[in-house]
């Protein structure tokens, strides 16, 4: 036995040079041949095989060859493949010259003095329905993604903080660093590879992911499972059929859009072969440069009018913050049933504050293959968006050298290497630690989470000062389970209060769960509607500082069980059985009895015993998971309707009231292309019950100087309560649609915007006399006022995006100006960070 192993250790020792030595590395520069400008994302590769690689931005590639070859052959959009002898050298620099290649151009009718290109654009326009692939009833591919993140110009004072020598350090241990355009090196953050299988069904449309493996790099956060799923192929589809194409969060109309006249202007600069394929190139460039629009070069097939291929940037002017440049390269492949699929996607982003801060350089390489069209799943395969394997994370040494579709070039090897040590640096994990928090408010220990940390000490005229400790579990503790805790004592009231809740997960495909919760704290009346709101450890704290007495504090206990399930893709349905009992700190009374006038007996606490029923339906949103939670990552078309019924039930748990509330709430943003993009909530509600006051809906009011877009900015705290009500809360962004036509003003990227709030309600007689005005010895009691027959309306607008980051809004409210201390008009203002 120990003579055949030593046999196959010598045998090894003596192939393995041999076998190294047959790898060869070639790498060097496309450029062209008349301008010796660099040729970005030319495509070198072996003829008769399938090995080839890409070049980057720069024209620069590196290709590795498992075996000897006679020659390598370079091309690309617009110029003539060119093939150089190649020797057997294990490595060796090739550079390409490319000359431009041209023929005579296919026959469109053009209009007498008309650009010749808008002939072709109408031909694009007739036949593009059927190359649109949402005309496929389903496709699916396999996909490749990798994604590279870099610090780019870093600042002298950047560059001295210990992250960024500990990261500059390693990077230069293993080579040159990379540098950009303007020739700086940069600094390696984060990079990932994602392998997964994409599925889409039409009609209905559904998609699916299939996260097979990924791997991370650098600085990356702790739990890479929804991070893959973020950086899978579904969030990389850049698709230039429709009118608008999503690019970092805003609506660029597309150069094939039916309005194309309106926004753009194009130059036909030649006649070329793409592949195969003879092409028309046109060069597109945006009418005004401060539109959200592209800028660059599309090329469109002569025999059946398809985008064969776009090369677009978006132009420095455009109105778009913290964005330095935005670069799309794209390849289509034709299906068997004609429309076009994206084959290669490689995107350049660079972010950056503004000209003197460091920027971010993010790079996103898609290559797709294995291509299936009208091959549809069953309904349930794609009600879960995202399935991610269980050992996606886990692949084996060297396999991805041998699963990757593309060729890294020898940058890119050593930018892996370096980042493979960085995320081992303290100082990175201590970055990576702090961001985690500043996001989520807790600070991970083992496998809990403490906090959240901004409540670890608030002070209120009620309690004191207020301390508090707490910790919610995390998923590797358990994947199925979720539970969170917290304990708080305040030095005046000299109370301790607690809180407990969670749930488990019973299902994941349809994500079924069983909820808990129970609390004894002291709350506000003013906040006790607010089922609706996300969790924001910053906001419950900031709502337990100074002087909390207009909110109307109370105790409130809370015991609560609910079960939640999704019977289908974006259909939601929760059932909750909640007992709260309350003790008002302030004054406060309500009738016990149908006699509803004074000297009728009375009583200043209630409990409150509901059966809750929830429908949500939110039929695009897009949902991710992680061992025990689920995330919502965005909507892209259709509103979300949430409906609630709730049943209050007496005498069960020392219950006082029988009651019902039926709520309806609708959100959407929706695309206006040149017009901007309008966001509303309508909300309706409706209580057809006899209830004191802090059960009925107290709409919220706004007197800070702060802008709030769920609140009515110019309405007082408890100004009005109603037992029925409808509201509109809209915003309409008009982008640049009217200062980018202004030569003064356009150089100031400001943004108009426009919003409107409109409440109609109302409260029954019999709620109005359920809460008495005075108590037993004559004295005011704390009341309420209802809206009249007249609605409430405020209108405003505003400017956005003073210094990139400031919006400031003028308001004027247009009814009940005869309420005490109503005002007509009003300036707020706020912070926020768009792009």
């Amino acid at each position: 036995m120990q003579k055949f192993t030593l046999l196959g250790i010598l045998f090894f020792l003596l192939t393995a040079p041999v076998s190294f030595a047959q790898r060869i590395v070639f790498s060097g520069h496309v450029t062209e041949a008349a301008t010796g400008q660099p040729v970005p994302f030319a495509s070198v590769f072996v003829r008769g095989t399938s090995l080839g690689a890409t070049a980057d931005e720069n024209g620069r590639f590196q290709l590795t060859v498992p075996q000897p070859v006679d020659s390598l052959t370079a091309g690309a959009v617009g110029f003539r493949p060119l093939s150089r002898k190649v020797s057997r050298q294990p490595q060796q620099t090739v550079g390409f010259a490319l000359k431009s290649s041209s023929f005579a151009l296919g026959e469109v009718t053009v209009h007498g003095g008309e650009n010749p290109a808008f002939a072709i654009l109408r031909k694009v326009q007739a036949h593009k329905k059927e190359h649109d692939k949402a005309q496929l009833g389903s496709f699916e591919f396999d996909s490749y993604n990798r994604v590279e993140v870099s610090l780019s110009d870093v600042t002298a004072r950047l560059a001295k903080q210990k992250v960024i020598r500990d990261m500059t350090s390693v990077a230069q241990t293993v080579g040159e660093m990379e540098r950009n355009a303007s020739g700086k090196p940069t600094v390696p953050v984060f990079a990932s590879e994602v392998l997964s299988r994409y599925y889409v069904r039409h009609r209905p449309n559904r998609e699916r992911e299939d996260i097979k493996h990924s791997q991370l790099h650098g600085v990356a956060p702790r739990d890479g499972s929804v991070l893959s799923q973020v950086l899978g192929s579904s969030f990389q589809d850049y698709d230039f059929y429709p009118n608008w194409q999503i690019v970092m969060g805003k609506d660029f109309i597309s150069p094939i859009a039916e309005g194309w006249r309106i926004t753009y202007d194009y130059d036909l600069e030649d006649s070329v072969l793409v592949g195969q394929d003879r092409c028309y190139q046109l060069k597109v460039f945006p009418r005004r440069p401060q539109d959200l629009a592209f800028t660059g070069r599309i090329w469109i097939t002569m025999k059946d009018y398809a985008l064969r291929r776009v090369d677009l940037s978006v132009d420095p002017k455009a109105n778009i913050n913290f964005v330095d440049q935005i670069r799309v390269y794209q390849d289509l492949a034709p299906t068997p049933a004609g429309p076009w699929l994206p084959q290669r996607t490689r995107v350049v982003v660079g972010l950056k504050p503004n000209k003197k801060q460091t920027g971010l350089l993010v790079r996103f390489n898609t290559v797709n293959s294995n291509f299936a069209t009208d091959q549809p799943h069953e309904a349930k395969f794609y009600e879960q968006p995202f399935a991610s394997a269980v050992d996606a994370l886990e692949v084996p040494a060297g396999f991805w050298n041998q699963h990757r579709p593309d060729t890294l070039s020898a940058q890119e090897v050593r930018t892996l290497t370096a980042l493979d040590s960085v995320g081992k640096l303290r100082s990175v994990q201590s970055a990576l630690e702090l961001a985690d928090l500043l996001v989520t408010g807790y600070k991970q220990v083992g496998k809990l989470e403490i906090g959240p940390i901004p409540s670890l000490y608030t002070y209120n005229n009620v309690e004191g000062s207020r301390l508090q400790v707490g910790f919610r579990t995390t998923g590797d503790l358990s994947p199925n389970w979720f539970a969170r805790t917290y304990v708080a004592y305040g030095t005046k009231d000299r109370d301790v209060k607690y809180g407990l809740s969670g749930y488990r997960v019973l299902a994941r495909r349809n994500w079924t769960l069983l909820r808990f919760e129970r609390s004894h704290d002291v709350d506000q009346v003013a906040l006790l509607d607010n089922d609706y709101a996300i969790e924001n450890p910053l906001f419950d704290a900031a709502v337990r500082f100074g002087n909390i007495k207009p909110g109307r504090p109370l105790w409130r206990d809370v015991t609560g069980l609910s079960a939640q399930s999704d019977l289908f893709h974006g259909f939601t349905q929760k059932l909750t059985l909640r007992h709260q009992r309350f003790d008002p700190l302030y004054d406060f009374a309500y009738y016990t009895s149908d006699l509803h006038q004074p000297g009728a007996p009375t009583a200043d606490k209630f409990s409150l015993s509901e059966v809750i029923l929830e429908s949500r339906y939110a039929p695009d949103e897009v949902l991710i998971q992680n061992k025990n939670r689920r995330y919502a990552v965005g909507l892209r078309k259709w509103p979300v309707f949430t409906f609630r019924y709730t049943l209050g039930i007496d005498n069960v748990l020392g219950s006082d009231f029988q009651y019902q509330k039926f709520n309806l709430l609708v959100a959407q943003s929706l695309p206006l292309g040149q017009l901007g993009r309008t966001e509303y909530t309508l909300d309706a509600g409706y209580i057809p019950s006899t209830v004191p006051y802090p059960v009925l809906k107290t709409h919220l009011g706004n007197e800070s100087p702060i802008y709030t877009s769920n609140a009515y900015n110019l309405m007082r705290y408890f100004e009005f309560v109603s037992d029925r009500y409808a509201s509109l809360h809209a915003e309409h962004y008009f982008e640049g649609l009217f200062i980018n036509s202004v030569p003064v003003l356009k150089k100031l990227d400001w943004r108009l915007l426009a919003s409107a709030n409109v409440l109609y309600g109302g409260v029954s007689e019999a709620n109005r006399l359920a809460t008495p005005t005075v108590d037993s010895q004559g004295q005011n009691l704390p009341t309420f006022r209802p809206l009249g027959t007249a609605p409430y309306v405020e209108m405003g607008y505003g400017v956005e995006n003073i210094f990139k980051v400031l919006r400031v809004d003028f308001i004027h409210r247009l009814t009940y100006l005869d309420n005490p201390g109503a005002k007509n008009f009003g300036v707020k203002v706020c912070a926020q960070f768009k792009l």
